[in-house]
C-alpha cells in the first residue's frame, strides 16, 4: 500500500555553525519511524528527495540530509570530491549528520523513539561513522559505501544493526575492504550482514550512474536487479527493526 505524503525544505545548523537544508517527506498518518537518508558525494540531489518521498510512501519519515550546506549540489566529480574532502577535514561529518538526526527526531511526524539511516556512496560513510559514535539509530543500511573510518567502532557503542550492499564489480571499494570493515565490525561485536550483489558495480542503485560515469571518467554502473535486490533487503531490515 502506497501512503498519501507531505514534503517540505527544513533548515537546520551544525555545531560548525554551517547552515543546512533538509528535505523532508512523511506518511500523512503520524507519528512514524524517522530514517535520514545520506547523499552521495553530488550533494542533495533529486536522488536523494527521490528515495526520502519512497520512504514517506512506506510508512516512514524521511530526512534527505545535506552534508555540505545551502543545499550545494554538483555533477562534477573534481567539485564533489572537494566538497566531501572539506568534511573529512573539518571534521563535520558526525557533526553534520548528528545535527540532521537531532532534527529529524524533533518533527511531530516522527516517533523519536524508532530512527535509522541509510547512506549512498559517500552517504554510506557518513552514517557508518555517525553509528560508529553511537548514535542513537536502530539500523544503518549502506549502498555501495565507502566503509572506511575516522574512528573505529567500539564495542558496546554501535546501537544499529548494520547492513551493507556492496556491487561485486565496485573498483572504488574493493572487496578487501569489505573484508576490512567485516573484521572491524566483528572486532567491536556489531550485529551486521554484507551483501554482495552479482555483476554490481558502484553506483548501482542510482539510475543517473553511467551519465556520471560517462561524463566524469569514473567507474560507475546503474544496475537495476542490483537496486531491486538492495532496496528488499533495505525495507525488509527497516520492518524488522522499526516495526511498521
Amino acid at each position: 500500500m502506497t501512503n498519501s505524503i507531505q514534503t517540505r525544505e527544513i533548515q537546520y545548523t551544525a555545531t560548525d555553525g554551517t547552515t543546512l537544508v533538509g528535505y523532508f517527506a512523511a506518511p500523512t498518518t503520524t507519528p512514524v519511524a524517522g530514517v535520514i537518508v545520506a547523499p552521495e558525494w553530488w550533494g542533495r540531489t533529486e536522488y536523494t528527495e527521490q528515495r526520502a518521498r519512497e520512504l514517506a510512501e512506506h510508512g516512514y519519515a524521511a530526512f534527505a540530509i545535506d552534508m555540505y550546506g545551502d543545499k550545494k549540489v554538483t555533477t562534477d566529480a573534481k567539485q564533489a570530491y572537494e566538497w566531501m574532502m572539506q568534511t573529512f577535514q573539518e571534521e563535520a561529518i558526525v557533526d553534520r549528520s548528528a545535527a540532521a538526526l537531532a532534527t529529524l527526531a524533533t518533527q511531530p511526524e516522527v516517533d523519536a523513539t524508532r530512527l535509522a539511516a541509510i547512506g549512498f556512496c559517500y552517504g554510506g560513510k557518513v552514517i557508518l561513522d555517525l553509528a560508529r559514535s553511537g548514535a542513537a539509530l536502530k539500523a544503518v543500511v549502506t549502498f555501495h559505501a565507502n566503509l572506511s573510518h575516522q574512528v573505529a567502532a567500539e564495542k558496546g557503542k554501535v546501537q544499529a544493526e548494520i547492513l551493507v550492499l556492496h556491487g561485486e564489480k565496485d573498483t572504488m571499494v574493493s572487496l578487501a575492504d569489505v573484508e576490512t570493515f567485516k573484521q572491524e565490525m566483528a572486532n567491536a561485536d556489531v550485529k551486521n550482514e554484507v551483501i554482495i550483489l552479482k555483476d554490481a558495480k558502484h553506483g548501482f542503485s542510482n539510475p543517473l550512474a553511467d551519465e556520471r560515469a560517462k561524463a566524469n571518467d569514473v567507474d560507475l554502473g546503474y544496475n537495476p536487479e542490483a537496486e531491486k535486490a538492495g532496496l528488499s533487503a533495505m525495507y525488509a531490515l527497516l520492518k524488522q527493526q522499526l516495526g511498521e
